[in-house]
């Protein structure tokens, strides 16, 4: 009887070690579907934020170095796709801005990822 006793705490240890893992697991995935929706958020309060600067509805005093980086980057990526070159016609303003704010492009907006 003692092999019986044996195999069914060890049979128990390790379901209950296979459900710790689950439950770690399953909070892991919640926290990082949770940091990803507040990093959306920042991101598109971000575009917002300099978008309202560009029109001059909010003062860029505040915000100017990170709106230098916003515009030096955006001049990374137009001179990235001139240089790619892929004949597509499209302006490249447009591209770059979705590139660099792809959670407010048309094609973020098609693509409903919550759930």
């Amino acid at each position: 009887m003692s092999i019986f006793s044996s195999v069914t705490h060890l049979t128990g240890r390790v379901a209950g070690d296979v459900k710790g893992s689950v439950r770690r697991a399953r909070l892991e995935g919640e926290r990082r579907v949770l940091e990803r929706r507040h990093r959306g958020a920042l991101e598109a309060l971000g575009a917002r934020a300099y978008a309202l600067a560009q029109e001059g509805a909010l003062t860029a005093d505040a915000l100017a170095p990170e709106i230098a980086e916003v515009q030096s980057r955006l001049m990374e990526i137009d001179a990235a796709l001139a240089a790619m070159d892929d004949g597509d016609g499209g302006d490249g303003q447009e591209r770059s801005a979705d590139i660099a704010f792809p959670m407010v492009s048309d094609a973020a907006e098609a693509d409903p990822e919550e759930g």
